[in-house]
């Protein structure tokens, strides 16, 4: 353990450690910054979507698309700010909650954002678990505590170098993709109602139920983790630091960023209708447990569907693995200057996230986890103005910021994305203490 009070560089491993070609064509500088934004969006699509995306479509039908499609927007929107503010200050949001707030403010900042990512790799724990059940038959408490061993793979990806592990996640989101596109083409939803459900519905406010859910698809698709992870990992690219040189930074980071998240909402969307067509329309309207969801898809759809299902969940699985370690690690450094071995965090992070999983499972078995999935990701959610509001604050300091300052409009959205945000808690907070 060190102090970093000397270190001033996010992720130093790997900072500026892949150079983008000076003088070459667009699209060679365009692929050079293609791959933080699909290490972010996994986060947008971990098992804990999964749980909160089945439940709202065999409950609801596709009407909870809608809200899917506005958090995807959102996400899009905070994930550019988080580019920006990254390339323009050379800080990520972590360091700068440090450096600009009173430690009575940062330290508890700090201890929330390390809340989120347990909440998410708690997610994690209990679907790679569930994946490992449903393909090959192995206990869920056998299959939770066999998830420490998945440290292993990320610390062998990350001493290959970040391209490595970029290209690994990208290929587990083509897997994903697959298995979704094939049970969609089985499903065979109708399409006119799939797109309805992408209007807004007066019922995701007013009924309570959908609310809860609604929160918890917002909670999985806007993670807080993932702003802090953005700020950082956006400074891997060595991009020159010429104004011009760091505006291009911005436009390739935001399509790298908004393309990966694009193809998040397609994958979260999938989740979605699947449960919609196969279980809504066929009456089963409570269907709220990724192993009930599995075991029903085979006679609904045919016997390759469940396998798909499994496969494209273990994927997740060990997808969003690798953005809760190097977040993790983001947030101890940039709050706390300390650096601890990426193996002992991985495991401290895993470890904490291990307990509750055991002693649900053991206590209450599958019901019991499904509920702590839809649960983890309404935590997210509820601590999400916690990153997003300091975010803004940062984001909107034009002297500091300089000639990349962000634009006006995108600070009146993400503002609005912020003040929707709080009001969706509170509306929350209101049905569970009033009933």
């Amino acid at each position: 353990m060190s102090d970093l009070s000397l270190q001033q560089n996010s992720l130093t491993e790997i900072h500026r450690s892949v150079r983008v070609p000076a003088g070459a064509s667009w699209f060679r500088r365009l692929f050079a910054f293609i791959g933080p934004g699909y290490m972010v969006a996994v986060g947008y699509m971990d098992p804990g979507n999964w749980a909160t995306s089945i439940a709202g479509g065999s409950a609801f039908g596709y009407t909870l698309l809608s809200v899917a499609l506005l958090s995807s927007l959102m996400a899009m929107l905070l994930q550019a700010v988080c580019a920006r503010l990254g390339i323009a200050t050379g800080r990520d949001l972590a360091q700068l909650c440090r450096e600009r707030f009173h430690p009575a403010l940062s330290f508890p900042l700090w201890l929330l954002a390390e809340s989120a990512i347990v909440a998410t790799d708690l997610a994690e724990v209990i679907g790679t678990a569930i994946a490992l059940q449903l393909l090959f038959g192995l206990p869920l408490l056998e299959g939770v505590l066999l998830t420490v061993l998945d440290t292993v793979l990320i610390l062998w990806l990350q001493h290959k170098g970040l391209r490595w592990l970029e290209a690994f996640v990208i290929a587990l989101i083509g897997v994903i993709v697959i298995c979704f596109v094939a049970q969609l083409v089985m499903a065979d939803p109708v399409w006119g109602d799939v797109l309805r459900g992408y209007l807004p519905a007066a019922s995701v406010v007013t009924d309570s139920t959908q609310l809860y859910l609604a929160l918890g698809i917002l909670g999985a698709t806007v993670m807080p983790h993932n702003l802090y992870l953005h700020t950082a990992i956006v400074q891997s690219r060595d991009a020159g630091q010429s104004v011009q040189e760091k505006q291009e930074a911005v436009r390739f980071a935001t399509i790298d960023s908004t393309v990966a998240l694009v193809l998040a909402l397609l994958i979260n969307s999938s989740i979605l209708i699947l449960a919609a067509a196969a279980f809504h329309v066929n009456g089963r309207t409570e269907v709220a447990e990724i192993g009930d969801a599995h075991a029903l898809l085979a006679p609904l759809l045919g016997t390759a569907a469940p396998t798909l299902f499994a496969i494209a969940l273990l994927a997740c699985g060990l997808n969003s693995t690798v953005t809760a370690t190097l977040a993790g690690q983001v947030v101890m450094e940039g709050f706390l200057r300390i650096r601890l071995p990426p193996a002992l965090r991985r495991l401290i992070t895993r470890g904490i996230a291990i307990v509750p999983a055991v002693v649900v499972t053991w206590m209450y078995g599958e019901s019991g986890t499904a509920q702590l999935l839809v649960l983890s990701q309404v935590v997210l959610s509820l601590q999400l103005p916690f990153a997003v509001i300091p975010l803004m604050l940062f984001a909107g300091d034009r002297k500091r910021m300089g000639a990349l300052a962000t634009p006006l409009w995108q600070m009146a959205l993400g503002w609005g994305c912020a003040v929707l945000i709080v009001g969706l808690n509170v509306m929350l907070l209101k049905d569970f203490f009033f009933g």
